[in-house]
């Protein structure tokens, strides 16, 4: 971890208002939008949006830009879902192993029936068995695992509103 990152962790969160969420909304939308374009929509000057854009790096609010990948044309055709049980109080050894594996997405520690949440996207079901069975399987902390591939998934644009629950359709 960066010792920024880790800054960021220990300082105490500032609150957001409702520019700072228009800028994270406009961002995650488009993480090449341009200081003029964001200062135009959340209507502030440049040098403003510039100076909260900064703050909302240094405070560790946005951790960083991306590009959203369409996995399957990249040659990464099957994705999976791993839960994992693990040794009690191995959490930091099994997620730094964790995030050596080729293709791991995303890790989360959850609670419930089991302890991680490993999303992963490999080039077929050969690659990803290979993945599994060797790779995850020897990990010592890891008790088992389960498997659910994922047929179809769709991003959801973080820049959309979600929809309002009091509204009715008919």
């Amino acid at each position: 971890m960066a010792d920024a990152e880790k800054a960021a962790d220990a300082a105490p969160a500032r609150p957001l208002d409702a520019i700072d969420r228009s800028i994270l909304r406009m961002l995650q939308s488009d993480g090449r939008a341009s200081i003029r374009s964001v200062a135009e929509s959340v209507h502030v000057s440049r040098a403003n949006a510039y100076a909260r854009i900064n703050r909302l790096i240094d405070d560790g609010v946005i951790r960083g830009f991306s590009a959203r990948v369409n996995h399957e044309r990249a040659g990464q055709g099957s994705s999976a879902y791993i839960t994992l049980k693990i040794v009690q109080n191995s959490w930091r050894t099994v997620r730094r192993q964790l995030q050596e594996l080729p293709g791991a997405a995303h890790i989360a520690l959850v609670s419930g029936d089991f302890d991680v949440l490993l999303l992963v996207h490999s080039a077929d079901n050969r690659a990803l068995r290979e993945l599994v069975l060797t790779k995850l399987q020897s990990i010592p902390e890891v008790l088992s695992t389960r498997t659910l591939l994922v047929f179809e998934e769709t991003d959801l644009d973080p820049g959309a509103a979600p929809p309002d629950p009091t509204s009715r359709t008919s």
